[in-house]
């Protein structure tokens, strides 16, 4: 597999991926267990649809005081954030459903809760899916000059603080993410190396619709019922709990002790190709594999190794084909990681910002090959 615009070059296939994709067909091939899945999906978007639904009507019509609002702005942003996991990251995709029409129907979900599924497909299916904990290639791991994620990044001064403040700054992102962020990407042409158009024809009319209809419910029609400083500051809290809970459950996947980590500069220097499924793996960590609540929460987001490397299977199926990831990756001698609570995780992300923030240079991982 060949991508374009870093120079980076991949190959797909090898004996290991092979076998894999083999063993996890097959689990899939009963019919009976992919209709189970998809109605597994279907009530889950039901009851975090209605969760996200009654959040918002309790805060309009019911919230008589300041503690009513607050407990009612964080079930809001935990229920969009839910929202966000297991139906907009599905559908953009491909995978909440077989049906195309579907897919294509739900992925809106992420403009009407105020992000822009057009540029999400090439800033996560394409950068982040292509090139994962690649600095300079991998957007989401740039955050540089707030945070350094990567040993390839640069260090600064006041990196040595990343470990307290970035927890309070993983809260803040979706305030980018509603308001110029999407722009930016647009107006640049690309996101890290690789090039995005502005949208057109059907993809700019739900880019615009979708910003409409999000400034509509968010605040428009709050502020026909309540004062300016409450509608505020039920968004802020709201987009505050949205945006650490997507940020930390992404974090945890990629930005760990335990991860690989490369450049654009090393992998283009690299003699090899990378064999593109063998770095998934190795720079992706799973966490609290036999926690249901999570795993039902977190659109199947805890098994991050599954998911990078079938992202056209629906989540549901990810705790499932766990097994068959885990023991082909033993046998062709690839490490599969993954913390056994999400406790162990949230610690070894502090304890990779700390060491990321140390001034003292740090041997940056081989480049996987």
């Amino acid at each position: 597999m060949a991508t374009t615009g870093t120079g980076i070059d991949f190959h797909g296939g090898g004996e290991f991926y092979g076998e894999m994709k083999t063993r996890v067909r097959a689990y899939l091939s009963d019919p009976k267990r992919i209709r189970r899945g998809e109605r597994q999906i279907l009530t889950k978007t039901v009851i975090i649809t209605l969760w996200m639904a009654a959040s918002w009507a309790g805060l309009m019509f019911w919230a008589s005081n300041w503690w009513q609002a607050g407990i009612l702005s964080v079930s809001g942003g935990l229920a969009l954030a839910g929202l966000g996991f297991n139906v907009t990251h599905d559908a953009n995709h491909g995978s909440y459903s077989r049906r195309r029409w579907l897919n294509q129907t739900m992925r809106w979900s992420l403009d009407v809760i105020g992000g822009s599924s057009y540029v999400w497909r090439t800033k996560h299916n394409v950068v982040h899916h292509t090139y994962t904990n690649i600095a300079g290639a991998d957007s989401d791991i740039d955050s540089l000059p707030f945070a350094r994620f990567a040993p390839d990044q640069q260090v600064r001064p006041f990196h040595r603080f990343q470990h307290v403040y970035m927890w309070f700054l993983y809260g803040l992102f979706a305030i980018k993410w509603h308001t110029t962020g999407d722009f930016d990407f647009l107006i640049k042409g690309k996101i890290g190396e690789t090039p995005i158009r502005w949208p057109k024809g059907r993809e700019l009319f739900g880019f615009v619709v979708g910003k409409v209809v999000f400034v509509s419910w968010t605040v428009v029609i709050p502020l026909l019922f309540h004062p300016i400083l409450s509608v505020l500051a039920c968004f802020l809290v709201a987009s505050f709990v949205l945006a650490f809970t997507l940020a930390l459950t992404f974090q945890l996947a990629h930005c760990l002790e335990e991860a690989e980590f490369s450049s654009v500069e090393r992998m283009r220097s690299s003699d090899e190709r990378t064999e593109w499924a063998r770095h998934q793996v190795e720079t992706t960590v799973d966490f609290a594999p036999r926690s249901r609540v999570l795993a039902w929460y977190m659109g199947g987001l805890n098994f991050q190794i599954e998911h990078h490397l079938f992202t056209k299977v629906c989540h549901v199926h990810y705790p499932h084909i766990a097994d068959i990831v885990r023991d082909v990756c033993t046998k062709h001698g690839v490490e599969y990681q993954a913390h056994p609570s999400l406790w162990s995780a949230v610690a070894s992300h502090a304890r990779w910002l700390r060491q990321m923030g140390r001034p003292e240079p740090i041997t940056a991982s081989p480049a996987p090959i």
